[in-house]
């Protein structure tokens, strides 16, 4: 395959104009060609008018024919896809497969088993997507929190109630396998080639369940509403889980269980599992305009309906530490992300049409493990201390405080509303943000935001909306793995995915639990 990269085409082109453009780039005739296609496409909008910037892929009917093209520069690529094909282990298998938590990571790394005769059973404390959909939906409508069925912990993950995005920064091959698989349970299409894919929540939860009947359909199980409660082991070996169902054999644990499992986490530690801390990052959520976020970005151009949603990712340092944007939903709300009574969790869901008037996305300053003395422990207490702050400074029941960005800059404690309207479903209260956080933090946000008004124009408007908190940027925690991704402690244990420290997003999660499960598939062959 050839990839025929940097062609640059104004906004009213016909994708198919990239394609000619790249025959013409390489000298060939359409005869030539066995087949072509979009790679990836994005949007440059620095220079002015917006223009549209393709990658083409093409195959020719030989491989020597394509051999030619080797090397002639930058913007003219051979590739050759490595196929998915582990080596199947020898090993007799010790025990069951169990796979505990059922969101990317895990969902994933169950697949692969599955498909290679594995037949791995799935535990998720949560329940099915259709439940866990209602629930929430009562919980945003003012019903009490169900701990184990929200925005964390149900079918699908976190990153279900998300905006689905699947931009990563890893270069990983397998990120197209995972790509694949999603298409063929009814993604949109174009999460192929898009620069910054994104399947909306919506649409996600259906894929989630046509990956979950896939799952089933190739030998695995699902126990919904079924929480891992300890680790039955022998000699150092795992020989079997307990769970609220009963306890359980197992041979193979792979540990998938998010980045909220704090009860999970605090489980192992008296298994005497290693758990580290890790960075993450705090803040809020920030909620503008959609069209003056595209104005900002487009321009002039602004509103041109072959363009695509706006959206920005913003950072940088302040006094060593990071400042950044984070999970930006364009034409989406923010939403309540509470997984513990008694607390306050924002996080931001877009759907797939992205239509809403507000964008909103987290605004966060990085933490670091010095910061808890190295003490994973003490940095999950950090976060429950800001969710509970910010749980009583919403006034209870849920409400999220709230500051609009002119106050917040300013230091006044106030949410004085104008063009920009709140989106967090169980109500807003007016509060002093910045006293929620570590005067540290407080003051690198408070640099950062103005930093980010020189780089994106309308972005530090004064009545932008934050609501905080947001502290679940991902895990405060890693669960350290030998070389083979195996724990170096407990054999037999996998840790795996963003809970374990390993992923960030839908993309690495998912990602990475296909990585764990091929270590599985290459080291034991499955029982008959």
């Amino acid at each position: 395959m050839i990839l025929v990269h940097q062609i640059r085409l104004p906004m009213q082109a016909a994708p198919q104009q990239a394609v000619h453009r790249a025959f013409k780039k390489l000298k060939l005739a359409p005869a030539q060609v066995q087949w072509a296609q979009i790679h990836k496409v994005s949007v440059d909008a620095r220079r002015g008018q917006p223009q549209f910037v393709y990658s083409v892929a093409l195959a020719l009917q030989t491989q020597q024919q394509e051999n030619k093209y080797d090397g002639l520069g930058a913007a003219i690529q051979l590739v050759r896809p490595q196929p998915f094909l582990p080596l199947p282990g020898n090993q007799p298998l010790p025990g069951p497969v169990v796979v505990c938590g059922l969101g990317p990571a895990g969902l994933f790394a169950a697949l692969e088993l599955a498909e290679a005769g594995f037949a791995p059973l799935v535990l998720e404390r949560g329940p099915d997507m259709q439940t866990r959909t209602q629930v929430v939906k009562n919980f945003e409508q003012g019903e009490e929190l169900d701990e184990n069925a929200n925005i964390q912990f149900g079918e699908g993950g976190a990153g279900t109630f998300s905006d689905g995005k699947l931009v990563t920064r890893i270069k990983d091959p397998l990120c197209s396998r995972v790509t694949q698989r999603l298409l063929q349970a009814g993604a949109p299409e174009d999460i192929g080639y898009r620069q910054k894919p994104h399947i909306g929540t919506d649409l996600l939860q259906d894929v989630f369940v046509a990956l979950r009947q896939k799952l089933i359909a190739m030998g695995g199980q699902v126990l919904f509403n079924t929480q891992l409660t300890g680790l039955v082991q022998k000699s150092g070996r795992l020989v079997g889980v307990k769970t609220t169902a009963g306890q359980l054999p197992c041979g193979v644990l792979v540990l998938a269980v998010g980045h909220s499992a704090r009860d999970t986490f605090a489980q192992l530690r008296q298994e005497k599992v290693t758990l580290e801390a890790k960075p993450f990052s705090v803040g809020f959520r920030i909620e503008h305009l959609q069209s003056e976020i595209e104005k900002g970005l487009y321009h002039e151009a602004a509103g041109h309906p072959a363009l695509p949603a706006g959206e920005y990712q913003l950072a940088t340092h302040i006094g060593g530490r990071g400042v950044y944007t984070f999970c930006m939903c364009p034409g989406g709300s923010v939403v309540a992300a509470a997984s513990a009574r008694g607390t306050v969790v924002t996080n931001g869901m877009s759907l797939h049409a992205r239509s809403g008037p507000n964008a909103n996305a987290a605004v966060v300053a990085g933490v670091t493990p010095q910061d808890f003395g190295d003490d994973p422990f003490k940095a999950i207490a950090f976060q429950q201390q800001l969710e509970a702050a910010a749980y009583t400074a919403g006034g209870g029941n849920y409400a999220a405080p709230a500051e609009t960005l002119g106050s917040f800059l300013e230091d006044r404690g106030k949410l004085e509303l104008n063009r920009v309207l709140p989106t967090y479903p169980r109500g807003v209260t007016p509060a002093n943000l910045g006293n929620l956080l570590p005067q540290n933090l407080t003051a690198a946000l408070r640099t950062g935001l103005r930093q980010f008004g020189n780089k994106l124009p309308g972005f530090t408007v004064p009545d932008a909306v934050l609501t905080g908190l947001e502290t679940r940027t991902s895990s405060p925690v890693r669960i350290p793995r030998a070389q083979t991704l195996q724990s170096a402690e407990v054999e037999g244990l996998w840790p795996c995915g963003e809970g374990a420290g390993y992923a960030g997003g839908i993309m690495s999660a998912a990602t990475d639990g296909v990585r764990v499960a091929k270590a599985i598939i290459e080291q034991y062959k499955p029982a008959k």
